[in-house]
């Protein structure tokens, strides 16, 4: 089958139609992510992000659903209370711009004119677009602190910890340009929302915290038929998180391959060793030692651990340095952004 955005978008409207026919809770849904821009397609894969607005609190917050083995719908179920007041989505990195902008699929009683009206008034203000940014930079100290109690501890959930909070961190820098970075294009992504605030060591820095400094091409090749596996045991785990699902393996690996034989393969590595983590963290103990010796390679790991740690402390230094000086350079006190 020949993969279009025209044929995305149809599928999108499609099952958009069919949902809301059948489920009465539902008075809004819209398309986001990648499907908004005109090329989708990474791998030859992709999937339909939906958003779907109840107005009863929904039994799941997030599914997947297969279409074909390279489409996917990944679909968000929010309560309609989550948007309100309209205008605190205005500082808010992660709904606020996933409603600034998207694809209205369908609506009931103006529930999307309404919030997005107020949502819009004032949103590219500097004071708003900084409130995004430190709400990021702060969940990224946040997991940083959290961090300093575990240094010893180098699990699968410690390792996330330390990924979310590089992933946090790196999106403060993003949102003052523009949306958040998805995680399967981040390092694709990423140094052209550096250099549009003319700081390109940011992603440098962040790919030099994941140990893409320390790695060979040829590392993150030999470590894919390791990663398969753990994911495939993943997707029969109980507990997992909701990524690792089968109908993303390809999703991801396809993606994964073609950034490897890309111009910059080191691009794969933050999809890679992400989904390769969260997997991880379903397996016993005793048998993730092809992902420990992946982070050994890395010096993410045991004995590394505390020195990234130090070195993660300077790079959220130096992007909330960055943001206070945005700060005074527009006559704004952090009073009114905390």
């Amino acid at each position: 089958m020949r993969i279009t955005r025209d044929l995305l978008l149809r599928l999108a409207k499609e099952n958009t139609e069919v949902r809301a026919f059948n489920t009465e809770s539902i008075i809004a849904a819209y398309l986001t992510g990648s499907l908004l821009n005109e090329e989708p397609l990474l791998g030859g894969t992709t999937d339909i992000d939906l958003v779907f607005v109840h107005n009863t609190p929904p039994a799941l917050s997030r599914e997947i659903k297969a279409l074909s083995p390279d489409i996917h719908l990944d679909i968000h179920h929010r309560y309609q209370k989550e948007y309100d007041p309209p205008r605190s989505l205005r500082s808010n990195p992660w709904l606020g711009y996933e409603l600034y902008d998207p694809q209205l699929l369908y609506e009931t009683k103006h529930f999307f004119e309404f919030h997005q009206a107020s949502l819009r008034a004032g949103f590219d203000e500097p004071k708003n677009l900084l409130k995004r940014s430190f709400t990021l930079l702060n969940a990224a100290r946040k997991n940083w602190m959290n961090l300093q109690l575990s240094a010893s501890d180098t699990s699968p959930s410690v390792i996330l910890h330390y990924l979310e909070a590089l992933h946090h961190a790196a999106n403060a820098i993003a949102e003052l340009t523009g949306p958040p970075l998805a995680e399967r294009r981040f390092l694709l992504d990423l140094p052209a929302r550096a250099e549009a605030i003319e700081r390109p060591e940011f992603a440098r820095g962040f790919l030099g915290l994941l140990g893409g400094s320390e790695l060979s091409v040829g590392s993150l090749t030999e470590w894919l038929p390791a990663w398969e596996s753990y994911f495939n045991f993943a997707t029969e785990a109980t507990g997992a998180d909701i990524r690792i699902h089968n109908a993303r393996q390809t999703y991801y690996k396809s993606a994964i391959v073609e950034m490897l034989e890309g111009e910059n393969p080191f691009t794969a590595l933050y999809p890679l060793l992400l989904t390769w983590t969260l997997s991880a963290e379903t397996l016993p103990e005793n048998q993730i030692s092809a992902w420990e010796n992946a982070l050994h390679s890395l010096k993410i790991g045991g004995e590394y651990l505390e020195s990234r740690l130090e070195g993660l402390d300077q790079y959220i230094d130096n992007i909330e340095e960055m943001l206070e000086k945005m700060l005074s350079s527009h006559g704004l006190e952090m009073a009114e952004i905390v």
